[in-house]
């Protein structure tokens, strides 16, 4: 029972990353998450708020329902009409026995029949717990990537990358925010405009609207993951700019964070 018990956590955790993650256009299996995260994350999908903890209690009750309802397909239909064949009663008994004469329903029954009815019975009751959880994992995973990604909502830390001159392609000088580096010493591959676009936003600036905000994802492995954080009310289809940045081997980049951007210095 724990081992299955063990299953459901993993599968709800690694469906949530995955979820997380996709948002922001990175591939889970690239991150190297370690094991143990996958098990604590489930109870930010169960519990993780209000309506978190509402949602899983509508889904176990849709579970519940779903896997009773597919066992009593698998099961021929013994009731029978008695009494007034016009009631509430016998209609339902008699859709009830129309439903288990359908083609597709004794097609299904024909490969249940194949198993052991109590192991039967199990395939129902973990194939159905485990669609249930893909899908609660999965709109949760959305919807706190999407919160994340928006600035006014987000909870990630607030960054600032400092690195020597000539190391990337994208950044400013902090004594002259205004001049585009050159960048005779680069080369690229792709997408030409998307970094003449993002030559133009590298620092956050909060007196314009919306404000653009830098955050950092995640670092793992010797990579930093930062993006640019959407505004309100973005379209459903829209997604933030993610740079990858691998970290020097000569420990010269200088990483800052804050849960909030820097206000205005006081005169």
């Amino acid at each position: 029972m724990l081992g299955l018990l063990a299953v459901f956590l993993y599968f709800t955790g690694w469906i949530y990353r995955w979820a997380y993650f996709s948002f922001f256009q990175l591939e889970i299996t690239t991150l190297d998450l370690p094991l143990e995260s996958f098990f604590i994350v489930p109870f930010q999908v169960f519990l993780g708020g209000f309506w978190a903890f509402a949602k899983t209690v509508l889904a176990a009750m849709v579970t519940v329902f779903l896997i009773q309802l597919t066992i009593g397909l698998l099961e021929p239909s013994r009731w029978q009409v008695i009494g007034n064949p016009n009631s509430l009663q016998s209609r339902l008994i008699r859709f009830t026995q129309k439903l288990h004469r359908s083609g597709i329903v004794r097609k299904i029954r024909s490969f249940a029949d194949l198993f052991p009815q109590p192991l039967r019975y199990e395939i129902v009751i973990v194939v159905w717990i485990l669609i249930v959880l893909f899908w609660l994992a999965r709109w949760q995973g959305i919807a706190d990537a999407r919160q994340d990604a928006i600035n006014d909502t987000s909870s990630l830390p607030v960054v600032t990358l400092v690195t020597p001159k000539d190391q990337l392609a994208l950044g400013r000088k902090p004594n002259d925010l205004l001049t585009n580096p050159p960048l005779e010493d680069f080369h690229i591959i792709g997408d030409s405009g998307l970094l003449e676009n993002l030559r133009r936003q590298e620092t956050t600036d909060t007196t314009i609207n919306p404000p653009r905000v830098w955050r950092l994802l995640i670092e793992r492995n010797g990579w930093i993951y930062l993006f640019k954080t959407l505004p309100p009310n973005p379209a459903p289809d829209e997604r933030p700019y993610v740079l990858v940045i691998r970290e020097s081997d000569g420990g010269d980049q200088l990483l800052i964070l804050s849960p909030e951007t820097s206000k205005p210095a006081s005169k």
